[in-house]
């Protein structure tokens, strides 16, 4: 991929928004009227503004969301912090049984390349493998 020239809607520098204008007087009235709405809401509520009064917001190692003034009540049946699990005593699956060569054709494991091996059943195919020929 190689560089290119690319427009300033991928810069991350001047980002930051202007005033907010509004159509005309009764869209910024509403606009107004909203937020006032919303913020008695939040008082109503007891729900703290996580925006410091510059307003700037709170950096994120601080914030921990809005406040909530409630107590919290806990349902009797939860009391148990931790169920186990139940043990049957077997396993999660049948174990597999290991895979032994127990016949006597095999001469032996010759390695072809790298860590590729493979069985040798006969004198010839030792010798192609000694020569690199495959099959």
């Amino acid at each position: 991929m190689t560089m290119h020239m690319v427009g300033p809607w991928l810069s991350t520098t001047g980002k930051k928004k202007g005033k907010k204008k509004f159509r005309n007087a009764d869209v910024a009235n509403k606009a107004r009227q909203n937020a006032e709405s919303w913020q008695a809401f939040l008082d109503k509520w007891g729900i703290k503004d996580s925006v410091k009064p510059t307003g700037k917001p709170v950096p994120k190692s601080t914030w921990m969301g809005p406040t909530v003034n409630s107590s919290v009540v806990v349902d009797p049946r939860r009391l148990t912090h931790s169920i186990p699990s139940l043990d049957t005593g077997k396993g999660v699956a049948a174990k597999k049984e290991v895979t032994q060569y127990t016949g006597t054709a095999m001469l032996g494991i010759g390695q072809l390349h790298k860590s590729n091996a493979i069985p040798v059943f006969s004198k010839e195919d030792a010798i192609d493998i000694s020569k690199m020929r495959r099959g």
